[in-house]
């Protein structure tokens, strides 16, 4: 997370009714609003608005609204930095599938070549490229792993980590494994017994009744991301996410990230993995030489427009 005095560096909301340019990026079916805010440190929209434009019926219809802030949230050598509102306008610390469309919404607007960026977001640096094939690779940074810094309440299991924990959720008990990629996730390969002899399907979940469970878990006070993991080989897996303040969303990129971490802990798959999520396929490299985790995948212009505020 950002330092504090950081976060309070950005002012709140411009004049509602004011005109916005937008463009609406996806990355595996995760879709976005971006609009380019780094001519200003206040927030052109309100949470509120970001809601309503996140609606799919009566809004431009959105996973969520992620703006391009001026650099210097975390550290002064930024490019730039991100801040973003869900579905649901709460606003969370970073978004794996968003800073990917971030990036390549930022270089289309500056007519840039592919290069690297830093960016500054509530989860701390982090360093998306563009590459030439529209393809992004991001340094998703360390993953965090001590129970209260998730925050997970329970104790760790494995080497400082909470690890195959049996917890409480819709009549079973499942085993999962807490890992923050900046924002709390909590993955499980099944139910206490089944994720030992086989797994969950997830093509067979019944996701819209479990997720909700999940995300407001009492052992993630902050609420949580939760990953359904079903492994076919050590370098492929089938991930069903259900995003906190979004619901079930075709991919979630910090979300992929955290699921390989976890596999790795409970030594299901391999460090370089490639992570199948119902919106199509992200390339996740947990490196052992420095601890980081990269995360590769597609980030696409949909189209733009203009919209009030």
């Amino acid at each position: 997370r950002a330092p504090r005095a950081a976060r309070a560096r950005v002012a709140t909301v411009a004049a509602a009714g004011d005109k916005v340019r937008f463009a609406k990026y996806q990355g595996l079916g995760n879709d976005f609003v971006l609009v380019d805010n780094r001519d200003s440190d206040v927030i052109k929209m309100s949470s509120e608005r970001c809601a309503a434009l996140c609606d799919r019926n009566f809004g431009i219809g959105a996973d969520g609204v992620i703006f391009a802030m001026p650099p210097g949230l975390v550290q002064a050598d930024e490019d730039y930095s991100m801040r973003m509102y869900n579905s649901d306008g709460t606003e969370p610390e970073m978004c794996g599938n968003g800073i990917r469309c971030l990036a390549n919404f930022v270089a289309a607007q500056d007519g840039a070549d592919p290069k690297a960026y830093k960016v500054g977001t509530l989860a701390g640096l982090i360093q998306p490229e563009v590459r030439a094939d529209g393809q992004v690779a991001v340094d998703m940074g360390e993953p965090v792993l001590n129970p209260p810094d998730v925050p997970f309440t329970e104790g760790a299991t494995l080497d400082g980590a909470a690890v195959r924990v049996p917890i409480q959720a819709g009549g079973d008990t499942w085993l999962v494994t807490a890992v923050s990629m900046g924002n709390p996730h909590c993955i499980t390969f099944g139910r206490e017994g089944e994720c030992d002899e086989g797994g969950i399907k997830v093509d067979e979940l019944d996701l819209p009744s479990i997720g909700p469970v999940f995300e407001a878990h009492p052992t993630f006070p902050a609420k949580t991301n939760t990953e359904f993991v079903e492994v076919v080989r050590r370098d492929y897996v089938k991930m069903h996410v259900w995003e906190r303040g979004a619901g079930a969303t075709l991919a979630c990129g910090t979300g992929a990230c955290a699921t390989v971490v976890a596999g790795v802990l409970e030594g299901r798959v391999d460090r370089k993995c490639t992570v199948e999520l119902p919106g199509g396929p992200l390339e996740i490299e947990w490196r052992e030489s420095d601890n980081r985790v990269i995360m590769t995948g597609p980030a696409e212009l949909v189209f733009d427009g203009d919209v009030h505020a």
